[in-house]
């Protein structure tokens, strides 16, 4: 299996809701919300900011029950269509509030959980569909041998065999992990990197962003050292952040093809994979060539 087929069908699947582009107040609204429920991983992977406790030590911190409600009801108030997932910078099945979680957000809109599987069980994945989780994406690093566990245990578990999406990661550091890899923002140097520098557009924060455990949002899941918080929302609502002037400055650079502040100006990944209807809506609204 090439590793690279999977990364493709990944984005393809994804582009299918992600480049739609809903429109509130008369501006593009955001189509992928990434939740990171727990900071902590059980697993230290060598292409993963987790494997050096000096960039990123588990701290074990987890979102609580009060930030996933205001989550919910600033989504319900922006009408947001677009898909939640949960994975961020840590593993999130090992957060015991899961299945809450995942049936207060599923009123919102589809929920996809992205694991690493060694916590996840026949039990678990049952309790998942009856949350109404909409897909659990197993990232599989151990071999071509978790194929048949995971298949067997989707069977066990009676849920519909398209919920579970098993992704090849066994490899080696030639073939990138199977992950697309990048330096997330200046924090992994592993394999054959790309040069920072050579990406200079960017349309993450046309189109998603990332709400930490303590509800702190970030422009997206490369920025392993929370470099810049573009708010909290606790403090503001998401519809203000969205607008507010820390992001609407990171959107007009990074459309712009400048990579000017942290952590875009230390990061290699090529943000232009997904949201390019987002990106055009944006350029149209300030003006961008």
């Amino acid at each position: 299996m090439d590793p690279k087929e999977t990364i493709k069908k990944n984005l393809k699947r994804r582009s299918e809701f992600v480049d739609k582009v809903p429109v509130h107040q008369g501006i593009p609204m955001p189509t992928w919300v990434e939740l990171s429920l727990i900071d902590v991983c059980n697993r230290k992977c060598s292409f993963c900011p987790k494997a050096d406790e000096k960039v990123a030590p588990d701290t074990f911190q987890k979102m609580t029950r009060k930030i996933i409600d205001e989550i919910h009801d600033q989504l319900l108030e922006i009408h947001f269509k677009g898909t939640i997932s949960l994975c961020g910078y840590g593993e999130p099945l090992l957060h015991k509030d899961i299945n809450y979680i995942v049936k207060k957000l599923s009123n919102v809109s589809k929920v996809e959980i992205i694991t690493n599987g060694d916590v996840l069980s026949q039990k678990k994945l049952q309790d998942l569909y009856i949350s109404d989780a909409s897909k659990v994406l197993v990232s599989m690093y151990d071999g071509p041998d978790q194929i048949e566990k995971f298949k067997k245990m989707t069977i066990n578990a009676n849920v519909p065999e398209d919920m579970v999406i098993l992704r090849d990661r066994w490899y080696d550091k030639y073939n990138d992990f199977g992950v697309k890899l990048t330096n997330r923002a200046g924090t992994v140097s592993i394999g054959e990197q790309e040069k920072i520098g050579k990406y200079q557009s960017c349309y993450y924060p046309t189109y998603q962003f990332l709400i930490d455990w303590d509800g702190n949002v970030y422009l997206c899941p490369q920025d392993w050292q929370r470099k810049n918080s573009m708010g909290n929302i606790m403090q503001q609502t998401i519809l203000q952040i969205w607008k507010g002037k820390t992001l609407t400055d990171y959107r007009k650079n990074l459309l712009s093809g400048k990579r000017c502040a942290n952590p875009c100006k230390t990061c290699n990944a090529d943000g232009t994979l997904l949201g390019k209807n987002h990106a055009a809506k944006w350029k149209t609204i300030y003006n961008i060539n």
